[in-house]
């Protein structure tokens, strides 16, 4: 039986094994080069990342570069002023960076970012931009917890709100409320509040009028945002400008000292506590100790939609006279 012929052995050189394990080395490169390049930008800092992202419109500065450079006549931001930076959360500025301005309200001129940079990537050029603001004295955005019904709370801000209540029972009445926050400074806010009711009376049916205005001034005492705490002092004159025959005002003054306090909880909650006296000048008249407790979370549609924030308020009232009980109150808001 004849045997099979063997197979012929196919030899290498030298040259051409290293030519090969050079070309294998290549291809291995091509291959890891996005990982390679993605790593090297998650080891960006904000820095960087802004002087690559930003810093052609924003400038180097943050105080953004002028029209004749950008080429569009819509103002560019400056991030330098604390009034502005400090003013809203980082969530805010990381949801304009990431879908664009149109998503909080501004200019589509302002691109979204989000498939150009890692969440990462974002969470640290907002690090990075908030630091324009080099005064630590400005209370963060993210203290502003929500605005309760009855409970004040302890971030100074800067606004203009009417709010609005209907009593159903008795006669019917309808309470409305202009309050007018200024703030200054960067702990500082000087507050208005004009009540204007409408009131059903038995004699003469409805009638109208401002009530009693109240002057008020607040101060942020301590603020960090690691913690999330923050506590303020504050008081407010109630000024007899309403009538008192057709109930509108209570026909003297009254001082109102209280502190607010305001505390950050896991998972997007808050906790905020308001204390204080009410003094009134009419001595026939008990001075009022208060405390007001809010507690609540905040609910985002999605990741950057609208926020529905619920609480429960708890009230409690006392005069501090002898023999006086306490009274409770269950707010929900």
């Amino acid at each position: 039986m004849s045997s099979l012929p063997s197979r012929p052995r196919a030899s290498l050189s030298l040259p051409t094994l290293l030519s090969l394990v050079a070309l294998f080395t290549m291809l291995a490169g091509l291959a890891l080069a996005p990982t390679l390049v993605a790593q090297g930008q998650a080891n960006r800092t904000g820095k960087q990342i802004y002087d690559a992202a930003c810093a052609a419109c924003h400038g180097p500065d943050g105080r953004g570069m002028p029209q004749s450079t950008v080429g569009f006549t819509v103002p560019v931001a400056d991030f330098t002023p604390c009034t502005f930076n400090t003013r809203e959360p980082s969530g805010d500025w990381a949801a304009i960076v990431h879908d664009g301005g149109p998503v909080r309200a501004f200019d589509r001129l302002m691109p979204a970012f989000g498939e150009a940079l890692t969440w990462d990537e974002i969470e640290k050029v907002v690090a990075y931009i908030k630091g324009f603001c080099a005064d630590k004295a400005w209370p963060r955005g993210e203290l502003n917890f929500p605005r309760a019904i009855a409970t004040e709370k302890a971030y100074p801000e800067d606004e203009a709100v009417i709010t609005s209540s209907i009593l159903m029972g008795g006669n019917g009445s309808a309470a409305n409320k202009f309050i007018y926050e200024h703030r200054f400074g960067a702990r500082n806010q000087c507050e208005v509040i004009v009540p204007y009711t409408m009131a059903n009376r038995p004699v003469d049916g409805w009638s109208s009028g401002i009530g009693d205005v109240a002057l008020g001034a607040k101060r942020a005492v301590y603020h960090d945002l690691a913690s999330g705490r923050i506590l303020s002092v504050a008081g407010e004159v109630v000024l007899p400008t309403g009538n008192r025959e057709r109930g509108f005002g209570k026909g003297y003054t009254v001082f109102e000292p209280f502190v607010s306090f305001g505390q950050a909880l896991p998972s997007d909650g808050f906790f905020q506590f308001q204390g204080g006296m009410e003094i009134p000048t009419d001595r026939d008249h008990a001075d009022e100790a208060f405390w007001r407790i809010a507690v609540g979370k905040s609910f985002a549609r999605g990741r950057f939609g609208r926020t529905w924030s619920p609480m429960v308020e708890l009230l409690a009232v006392k005069e501090l006279e002898e023999g006086v009980a306490t009274q409770w109150d269950v707010l929900p808001g």
